[in-house]
């Protein structure tokens, strides 16, 4: 298998205002190519090739230490902005619905209290990384951030909803507000996509 950058699921400029074109030419053509580049070169020739990359990443403790590290960080970074670009889409606004919000209201006490936990999570990883929604092995809601490109599939747990805080994602248009950039994406996430993802994957 040679691991393939998806195409985006909507125009380069779809986004706007809230994420600039030049952003999103950026950030998937250049950064999301480098992590597939780098991948791919890794494990050419391998048994781990075959893998789907969310498996290669729950398996990561079984990957040969010589090349471990780069499956980590462009296998990780391959998934999580391949997620990325499909938990966004042209901005409508709206909240969840359904067992979804039924979902968030139990674990976090209602979705406008789920937005601001998760904008703290976001908000408060140090550096580069992300802020991760994931159901539990057990079924369960949880929130958290991971450095750089590290990925919930390595945690055993399955993401749906990510945002990326690499200041890759966001500096031309926000410079250092990143919370700004947080508050902002919030237009463009795609729940019916996320709650796709949660009915799929929830116990």
């Amino acid at each position: 298998m040679t691991y393939q950058l998806p195409p985006l699921p909507y125009a380069y400029e779809a986004l706007e205002p809230y994420i600039d074109a030049q952003t999103m030419h950026l950030h998937h053509d250049k950064h999301h190519q480098v992590y597939l580049d780098n991948l791919n070169k890794a494990v050419a020739g391998t048994e781990w090739e075959a893998l789907e990359v969310a498996e290669l990443l729950k398996r990561l403790d079984q990957v040969p230490e010589a090349i471990r590290t780069v499956v980590r960080n462009h296998g990780g970074g391959h998934a999580n902005h391949a997620l990325f670009w499909e938990v966004m889409a042209p901005p409508t606004g709206g909240v969840p619905t359904g067992e979804l919000a039924a979902a968030l209201e139990s674990a976090f006490g209602g979705f406008e209290a789920f937005k601001e936990k998760f904008h703290q999570v976001a908000l408060g990883q140090f550096g580069s990384g992300w802020g991760w929604l994931v159901i539990k092995p057990d079924g369960r809601l949880d929130l958290y951030s991971l450095p750089n490109q590290d990925s919930p599939y390595s945690r055993g747990d399955w993401p749906i909803l990510g945002i990326d805080v690499w200041e890759h994602a966001y500096y031309l248009k926000y410079q250092n507000r990143r919370a700004e950039y947080i508050t902002n994406w919030w237009n463009v996430v795609n729940w019916p996509y996320v709650a796709h993802l949660f009915a799929a994957h929830k116990k």
